[in-house]
């Protein structure tokens, strides 16, 4: 038989060799693109990234954006046909306000960092303008005007401290804002719930959660520590004629002393005056009439009280009880109320909602339902008694105090009847008809 050649026999081997070298260095090729696959998916598992990392943290990165600004809070909107305006300038949560004793100014402080002075002629017109000063590394919780308002006191956060600032007036009509150089010592042990100053300028008042009141001078030096014995205290103010300082808490009074001085205005001594004795649990909140002969409390018991505190307490004469109304929100949570200066209306701020009632028949004649969106923390009337202002979210809200008129119509047809004069009677009705036209022009004037 006859053998092919060997030239023949080792090309076909040579060519056999070849391709089996090609299809195993393709097979590794694959093998190892696939160990290198499984290698980096794993390592991108153990660190908790999804295989498309560039693709899926881009998309990630968009829909975080869009989450985000649809998640942004927005202001809460309110309509009433009795509200005033609305002041929104602040980008935090306001927690208090306070008007100044000319009645120009009003002040706000907010979680922003930031207080805010509002000019009050600005408040029917359309844009309501504001200065602001900053409150450097912490935010104000309270703010109080000074009596000649060339200063603002406010309580700091986090420092838990009283500061100074000066108002200092431009040529153009704005203030500068300037801390002073200390913060008042540290003195509470308890979250303060109030702040003041007397209009005399003489002394400041701060209260604490637990039972302490300090009456404090105007440099930072303690003159007197008040016990209140309420087991704690909810509310402390001075009075508008700045002789006493009344507090309440957990027992069912209000507690009034009175702040002595000589007659070269050195202070003296704190007395305790009188007490406000009538509900029977703890006492919310209570405030004065701007002539300090009136003073108005609510209680747990779901009852709100109008006293007459124009009495000889040292010849032990107690306040007499002018009238008492039914508040049942009162009874479930805390609450805030505010007197008018006249104490002709009473106003009282359950959660986010305010009731207004006329003190001298007890009767509701307002209310107004999720002012804020937030609870109420603040309540005041204006100087004038026309505006009842509050704040709870990012907002003051201004509304006409449409009670406040009726009253003085209901007391000047009376003082009208009874008018002796000719002089009298005119001075009667131009009031009467100055009350009737603010009514007419609110849509509130009862036929």
């Amino acid at each position: 038989m006859e053998l092919p050649q060997i030239p023949e026999l080792l090309g076909l081997s040579l060519l056999l060799g070849l391709l089996a070298l090609m299809a195993t260095a393709a097979v590794a090729r694959g093998w190892l693109r696939a160990e290198e696959t499984c290698r980096r998916a794993a390592g991108q598992k153990a660190n908790g990234l999804p295989l498309d990392k560039s693709l899926k943290s881009k998309k990630q990165k968009q829909h975080q954006r869009t989450f985000s600004r649809k998640e942004k809070p927005q202001q809460h909107n309110f309509t009433h046909r009795l509200l005033a305006a609305a002041l929104k300038s602040h980008s935090g949560n306001i927690s208090c306000m306070d008007f100044s004793s000319n009645g120009k100014y009003l002040a706000t402080c907010a979680d922003d960092r930031t207080v805010r002075i509002w000019s009050t002629k600005d408040f029917l017109q359309r844009e309501h303008r504001s200065m602001r000063a900053n409150v450097e590394l912490d935010h104000a919780t309270l703010v109080r005007f000074s009596p000649d308002c060339r200063a603002f006191i406010v309580w700091l956060a986090s420092e838990d401290t009283l500061r100074v600032y000066k108002m200092n007036k431009r040529e153009n009509g704005d203030y500068t804002f300037t801390a002073t150089p200390e913060d008042f010592p540290k003195k509470h042990k308890a979250p303060i719930i109030n702040i003041c100053i007397a209009d005399t300028g003489k002394f400041i008042m701060t209260a604490s959660s637990d039972t302490t009141v300090l009456i404090w001078n105007l440099k930072g030096q303690v003159l007197s520590t008040i016990n209140t014995n309420q087991m704690n205290n909810t509310h402390a103010a001075i009075s508008p004629c700045s002789r006493f300082v009344a507090s309440c808490g957990f027992t069912p009074d209000v507690k009034v002393w009175e702040v002595c001085f000589g007659k070269k205005g050195d202070f003296q001594e704190v007395v305790r005056a009188f007490e406000l004795k009538g509900h029977s649990a703890a006492v919310h909140f209570f405030a004065f009439s701007n002539d300090s002969r009136r003073m108005a409390s609510v209680s747990k018991d779901g009852t709100w009280k109008l006293w007459d505190t124009d009495v000889e307490y040292k010849k032990q004469q107690d306040p007499y009880l002018l009238r008492t109304g039914r508040f049942e929100e009162a009874s479930t949570g805390p609450c805030r109320l505010a007197l008018s200066p006249d104490a002709q209306v009473l106003a009282l701020a359950s959660g986010s909602s305010i009731h207004l009632y006329n003190t001298r028949r007890g009767e509701k004649e307002e209310c107004f339902e999720q002012v804020h969106g937030e609870y109420i923390t603040d309540l005041s009337f204006d100087i004038t008694g026309r505006l009842l202002a509050s704040c709870g979210d990012r907002a003051v809200r201004l509304f006409h105090n449409t009670p406040g008129h009726r009253a003085v119509v209901e007391e000047m047809q009376g003082l009208l009847k009874r008018a002796s004069n000719e002089s009298t009677r005119q001075r009667v009705q131009q009031q009467l008809t100055q009350a009737q036209e603010a009514l007419k022009s609110l849509g509130a004037l009862k036929k």
